[in-house]
């Protein structure tokens, strides 16, 4: 006899799991009905209600007849059995001339998964699994002695004692994954309260979309005494309250909250109370800033917190990575490409090309004296030297386009300008003389053309002259050719701007890992930010390494040569063709 589903019931229908919210009539129809919460947020034709009658609040919800099929509910160890030693009844076997010829390689790996004593490693994600014994099923500790590994994600679980059974009899398991789970009473579970003995040798725990509260959350990790890692993804968190991990704080070395809805590190400061926290993930959130409110004071992360991710955020001032080194002292490992201020590093100055993300690279490594990888890249002497040069050069460049009563506004924005100048002397600064718009001078631009006349034996020959503004290059050509004794449509005019530029291809070595890369590195990128080596070579001269001067050739045309250069005093090479 079957039995009508009530509140809280978790059903699988066709593969797809829902919460049961709501048992009853339903108004303007005959009969009774479910009203179910669909764990996928994609599915369901409502929002809980009906014609104006509200039964239930949900974002992804369905009324369904109790009278439709559910799928069978499973044991843990049928699940796990029937994943793992499901194919022992059957014969591999490969024809031969009509004979049956049993394939040894087969069978041998069959016999492998038979032998389910020997499990280290078990995924039984979405297996409809409710509880963790049904009627005639075998011991856990006796059937499956060695798991070591567990995920238990998107299952049928109506509360977290059945786990805490599930556990208590895998002394070997280290980790456990409970993603996409819907629990429910957490913080009332009785069974939770007696869980220590259970969960004692687990490490590392995932309770990623189970959109439960940070305080539902905390109470279930406090449960596990030597937890060392807790993911806490996509569970719709936007605030930390004061951290009841107290009791974690000398085990708890990782946190994961990426895909989240904070909005700025403080919504995460409650973590900094833990002592041996050393990676934090926060990607995939909508981090803006590291406060609310800019007279706020900034949180203190232990100095044990080596490694930070926050990509894929919305961060676009660089007063934000200033702060960083005040926050996470410790940092020595940063992730934060995807930003609108690494996509856009100095909208007024920088070329829109692709060197834009090498600038930003550039920027940050310029920034933050003690890092030693960026967006999993190991930064070596030489491209600390060309970023800070970089840097510094750049910071020269905006104090040239201020006033010099404003150049203490410019450098109170770059907190490392005297340390770098220390190190590589004051960057030079070219400040234009302001030229009244109405004189003759402000329509001219002084060109110094340079020409390797083959004739003179290579030598380098220079004329100055100077240029209106509103000749075009044809005019500009026809005035070099003259100067140098030569055919005006035989010659190319380079423009030689002076600055420096990374070489073409430098943005290869500093692009993300794909999403592959990152899953296999992410665990670990916190140990190889303490061992880093960070080179012992000879730091190359600027010229020789990295950086190649920006030049840019003055294409035949229509257009004016002030609208080509800048500035009103440009430097020309001339060549041949």
């Amino acid at each position: 006899m079957t039995t009508t589903p009530k509140v809280g019931d978790r059903l699988s229908y066709d593969g797809a799991i829902c919460t049961v919210r709501y048992v009853g009539e339903v108004s303007g129809t005959s009969g009774s009905w479910l009203g179910v919460e669909w764990d996928d947020p994609t599915r369901g034709k409502h929002d809980g209600s009906h014609k104006g009658v509200r039964y239930f609040t949900s974002t992804a919800a369905s009324f369904v007849r109790p009278t439709r099929p559910t799928e069978k509910l499973q044991s843990f160890v049928r699940a796990v059995t029937e994943k793992y030693a499901s194919e022992l009844e059957k014969t591999t076997a490969i024809m031969f001339s009509n004979k049956i010829a049993e394939e040894v390689g087969f069978e041998k790996i069959q016999r492998k998964q038979a032998q389910l004593s020997e499990l280290r490693a078990v995924i039984v994600d979405g297996a409809r699994i409710a509880t963790a014994y049904l009627e005639g099923d075998g011991p856990i500790g006796e059937t499956f002695p060695k798991i070591t590994e567990l995920d238990l994600s998107r299952n049928l679980f109506q509360n977290v004692g059945a786990v805490v059974a599930i556990c208590s009899e895998l002394p070997a398991l280290r980790s456990l994954r409970l993603n996409g789970n819907r629990f429910q009473d957490i913080l009332n579970d009785k069974v939770l309260e007696n869980a220590e003995n259970s969960l004692r040798n687990i490490k590392d725990l995932a309770l990623d979309d189970t959109l439960m509260s940070w305080e539902e959350i905390c109470h279930i990790a406090t449960k596990f005494k030597i937890l060392s890692s807790l993911a806490s993804s996509a569970n719709q968190l936007f605030f930390l309250p004061e951290t009841q991990l107290s009791t974690l704080s000398s085990t708890l070395t990782s946190v994961d909250l990426e895909f989240n809805n904070f909005t700025t590190i403080s919504s995460v400061a409650s973590l900094a109370g833990l002592a041996s926290l050393r990676n934090l993930h926060l990607k995939g959130n909508f981090i803006t800033s590291i406060t609310q409110d800019p007279s706020e004071t900034l949180p203190v992360f232990s100095g044990t917190l080596k490694y930070l991710d926050v990509s894929y955020n919305q961060v676009s001032s660089w007063a934000f990575v200033d702060a960083l080194p005040t926050c996470f002292p410790g940092l020595i490992s940063l992730r934060f490409s995807h930003n609108p201020i690494y996509d856009n590093p100095d909208p007024e100055f920088s070329i829109q090309s692709k060197v834009i993300t090498e600038e930003a690279y550039m920027f940050i490594v310029g920034r933050l004296a003690n890092l030693k990888i960026l967006n999993f890249g190991t930064i070596s002497n030489t491209d600390r030297q060309d970023a800070e040069m970089f840097y510094l050069g750049r910071i020269g460049k905006h104090l040239a386009s201020v006033p010099e009563n404003k150049e203490a506004e410019i450098i109170k924005q770059h907190r490392r300008y005297a340390e770098l100048c220390e190190l590589y002397g004051p960057p030079v600064v070219n400040r234009q003389k302001e030229i009244n718009p109405a004189f003759l001078e402000a329509r001219l631009v002084i060109v110094h053309f340079t020409f390797h006349s083959k004739d003179k034996g290579g030598e380098i020959v220079e004329r100055t002259t100077r240029i209106p503004k509103s000749f075009d290059i044809y005019a500009v050509k026809g005035i070099a050719g003259k100067l140098f004794g030569l055919n005006p449509l035989g010659i190319r005019l380079i423009w030689e701007t002076g600055e420096w530029d990374p070489v073409a291809g430098f943005d290869d070595e500093v692009e993300d890992s794909s999403d592959e890369e990152e899953e296999h590195e992410k665990g670990e990128v916190g140990e190889v930010g303490e061992t880093v080596d960070t080179g012992e070579g000879s730091q190359t001269d600027i010229k020789t390494g990295k950086w190649v001067k920006r030049e840019a050739e003055l294409q035949d045309g229509p257009r004016q040569l002030g609208f080509c250069v800048d500035g009103l005093d440009v430097k020309i090479r001339v060549e041949a063709r």
